[in-house]
């Protein structure tokens, strides 16, 4: 059953996921908004009625897993093809015959899949943090196994069901917290000092947080939110989304080293590594992303995009969105 504010409308549409929890506001063209991990749709709480204002129907979405989306048991009910399948679920029970689809962090992934494997549904894509890079290489876990040398890489550490789960949810607030100190500009750790993305052999994730640093763009209520969020689900369906990443590779073979021809555009951030990391993927744009409108990297700016300068992207993406061909 909806639930109408003056600002926004939430709902449940069914989906192979069972439920999927959305916030719609506008009227006009579809966007739909994909978080990252460890976010929800109030990611982006800044887009919506800028979306809405600008002439766009702008639907938020928690993915499977999170806040009032259903929660498969099974690890692999979070690998990328069910959550492309969801995505064309909410297209379809909002009434709409296409989309655009915009993501950020994993939401980019998921976004960039989506719009590869249906381009009939999918007729633009913009990517926020972390670069399209085509399927191909090594199987992922072979690859990650293989970074930071004596420290293991987070995406690794995050593999083993439990491991993760017990260094975050004793304390979920401090938790996440300091995760998003680790990569907002105005707080991460100062060059030089551990990386934040590695952990020591028997350590964990926590000791590289920047101690008793909060964002700016992180005030109570939004920290309340998560916090109510996450320790609401758990943390166990978020990081099944990694535990997939070996099946996704197996599952999308067909893509190997497939462009994305639809419109597009990335913004990313100078401070991120996401994006600096992926900085070949960018310069492969012309190859991988052949309808790429705009690519945009801004200054000072780290891993949560749309909350640490909502105002740029707002206008980046209302001022593409405008572009596009109805």
């Amino acid at each position: 059953m909806a639930q109408h504010s003056a600002e926004v409308t939430h709902r449940s549409v069914p989906s192979p996921a069972g439920r999927i929890h959305l916030v719609e506001q506008g009227t006009g063209p579809l966007v739909l908004l994909v978080h990252g991990f460890p976010e929800s749709w109030y990611s982006w709480r800044h887009q919506l009625p800028v979306l809405a204002a600008a002439g766009f129907r702008a639907v938020a979405l928690d993915v499977r897993g999170y806040g009032r989306s259903s929660k498969p048991a099974a690890a692999s009910g979070y690998r990328m093809v069910e959550l492309v399948q969801d995505n064309l679920a909410v297209v379809r029970a909002l009434g709409e015959e296409s989309a655009v689809i915009v993501g950020h962090d994993w939401g980019a992934a998921i976004a960039a899949n989506s719009a590869l494997s249906h381009p009939e549904v999918f007729r633009a894509v913009g990517l926020l943090s972390v670069p399209y890079a085509p399927r191909g290489g090594p199987r992922p876990s072979e690859l990650f196994n293989g970074m930071g040398g004596d420290e293991e890489f987070y995406v690794s550490y995050f593999q083993e069901p439990g491991r993760a789960e017990a260094e975050i949810e004793p304390d979920v607030r401090g938790w996440l917290t300091g995760f998003y100190a680790a990569l907002s500009a105005d707080t991460m750790p100062a060059p030089g000092a551990p990386d934040p993305h590695f952990v020591s052999r028997n350590g964990t994730l926590r000791e590289r947080f920047p101690a008793g640093r909060v964002p700016a763009w992180l005030g109570e209520r939004e920290l309340d939110f998560y916090v109510g969020e996450f320790e609401h689900t758990g943390l166990t369906p978020a990081l099944n989304r990694y535990r997939n990443m070996d099946r996704d590779w197996e599952d999308f073979a067909a893509y190997d080293g497939a462009p994305i021809t639809q419109p597009s555009l990335f913004i990313g951030g100078a401070r991120d590594a996401s994006t600096t990391w992926l900085s070949d993927a960018i310069k492969a744009y012309p190859d991988t992303l052949p309808g790429l409108v705009a690519s945009h990297v801004l200054d000072d700016c780290g891993h949560w995009i749309q909350q640490e300068r909502p105002a740029e992207v707002n206008r980046l993406l209302t001022g593409w969105l405008a572009g596009l061909p109805t």
